[in-house]
């Protein structure tokens, strides 16, 4: 910022703010005058034309739009000022994510994003350390939603996961939220490959973390795992055919697609009717009758094409 100026390159929200400042002047407004108008405070209008403070939601940026008479062009840029709020990983991530043609994913601690529903979606997002506000969350669930939207084009990637037990036993959002949840992820079955990895398979070399490999319209690979409130990706080759490995391995050890429907459609059952102690019966059964069949198609099975 020279002579009080804001550098309009420094980022998309400086950018956001120097546009908004722009159509303000233009109409001859204050700020105070701006504010009235969007029913927001003066001080919100000055944070946002300065890049300071937080991010204009998406509504707010609607109505500063209409209010200036910016013809839709904040409300473009807005998505790009949303995403600087994510670390550089994390929307490196994203971009790749949105034009990837088959994805594989080993979820860890809960549903992946794009199974998720909108009320389990929010459940997790809620605790995240980056949702500083009512406003903040609602945008984020907004954004999963709209990212299962690809799911319903002819365009939409192949998908596969592999989810270990741990997500379908553990509770987030109360028992409906999580009835629903797991209500969506069995129908789910029925158009993807979804294998759940059980306890009784042990350690593994993604043990806490989480895993995505894409796969590029060029057919190169990109991989890219996740911990606790960081991320990487990784493009080499060698990174790139040991995660391959990795996959394999979990996809392996993970019980039979068929079998797995058959675990969360129990998990299921356990959470509308049945309790903590149901559940840990019907993983006795499993251990039980699913056990040996589990060591006995446990081996390595061939690789089928990415994301199949």
């Amino acid at each position: 910022m020279a002579n009080g100026q804001l550098d309009p390159t420094v980022s998309m929200a400086a950018l956001f703010g120097s546009r908004l400042k722009w159509y303000r002047e233009q109409r001859g407004w204050t700020q105070a005058q701006l504010a009235s108008k969007v029913y927001v405070s003066q001080s919100r209008v000055a944070q946002v034309e300065r890049a300071t403070g937080a991010r204009p939601t998406a509504e707010l940026a609607r109505a500063l739009d209409e209010a200036v008479g910016a013809n839709g062009l904040l409300i473009d840029l807005w998505p790009h000022v949303y995403r600087e709020s994510f670390p550089d990983w994390a929307r490196r991530f994203m971009d790749l994510a949105a034009k990837a043609i088959a994805i594989r994913e080993y979820a860890a601690q809960s549903v992946p994003g794009l199974l998720q529903t909108e009320a389990y979606a929010r459940a997790v997002l809620r605790v995240g350390r980056t949702v500083t506000s009512p406003e903040v969350l609602e945008e984020r669930v907004a954004l999963r939603m709209s990212r299962q939207e690809r799911f319903l084009r002819p365009d939409a990637p192949a998908y596969s996961v592999v989810l270990d037990e741990a997500v379908l036993a553990r509770r987030v959002g109360g028992d409906r939220t999580m009835y629903e949840q797991l209500v969506r992820l069995r129908r789910a079955c029925d158009h993807q490959p979804i294998q759940v990895l059980p306890f009784i398979s042990g350690a593994h070399p993604m043990q806490g973390g989480s895993l995505t490999l894409l796969t590029m319209p060029d057919r190169t690979e990109v991989a890219y795992a996740e911990g606790a409130g960081h991320g990487q990706l990784f493009e080499e080759p060698d990174d790139l055919e040991r995660f391959n490995r990795v996959w394999e391995q979990l996809r392996a050890e993970a019980l039979p697609e068929p079998m797995s429907a058959r675990t969360i459609s129990t998990a299921a059952e356990g959470v509308n009717h049945g309790g903590p102690d149901r559940r840990a019966l019907a993983r006795k059964q499993l251990q039980r009758s699913g056990g040996r069949q589990l060591r006995r198609g446990g081996g390595r099975v061939s690789r089928r094409r990415a994301g199949a």
